[in-house]
């Protein structure tokens, strides 16, 4: 069962983000090979930061050594081979990773894109969710199986390919 948690530090009021959340972090469990984590016993946690692009930028350089804000910053809490074995955690309960978007870059963004914040957030969510799985696209073929999940999740939302427009992920 997952458990999202949102902390949301002063984006719009005009969007459920509770919801949002849950319902992007649960598509991208889903869409990916750990679909059973969306319904075992056991309990999955993923944290949601909604924050800006200050605290981003700061967390970036802290973590990532790069001096900039960046969309969507993700912290796996669980080693990518040890995902198919939490089922049998002891407390039933495990933190699988926290997630943080920067509301003025997820902004820009989507109005670059010419989409809604919510359903750029969402794409932000979800892909921040598979690097909380364990997924990577520093390699060609790494980003393919990746942007192949985060289709998969967003068509299961009713959402747009994100890759049929223009723009990156970092």
């Amino acid at each position: 069962m997952l458990d999202i948690a949102v902390q949301n530090m002063g984006w719009p009021d005009d969007v459920d983000w509770d919801t949002l959340a849950t319902r992007a972090v649960d598509a991208a469990v889903r869409a990916s090979p750990h679909a059973a984590l969306a319904s075992d016993a056991v309990v999955i946690e993923v944290a949601v930061r909604l924050t800006d692009d200050d605290e981003v930028q700061q967390l970036n350089r802290q973590y990532r050594h790069k001096d900039q804000p960046t969309n969507v910053l993700s912290f796996p809490q669980v080693q990518a081979d040890l995902l198919p074995m939490l089922v049998n955690s002891d407390d039933g309960e495990v933190l699988l990773g926290d997630i943080v978007l920067a509301r003025e870059t997820c902004a820009r963004e989507a109005t670059d894109k010419r989409i809604s914040m919510a359903d750029h957030a969402t794409h932000l969510i979800i892909h921040g969710s598979l690097h909380v799985l364990g997924y990577d696209h520093g390699e060609e073929h790494e980003a393919l199986v990746m942007e192949d999940l985060e289709r998969a999740a967003m068509a299961s939302l009713g959402l747009a390919d994100p890759y049929a427009l223009d723009g990156d992920l970092d």
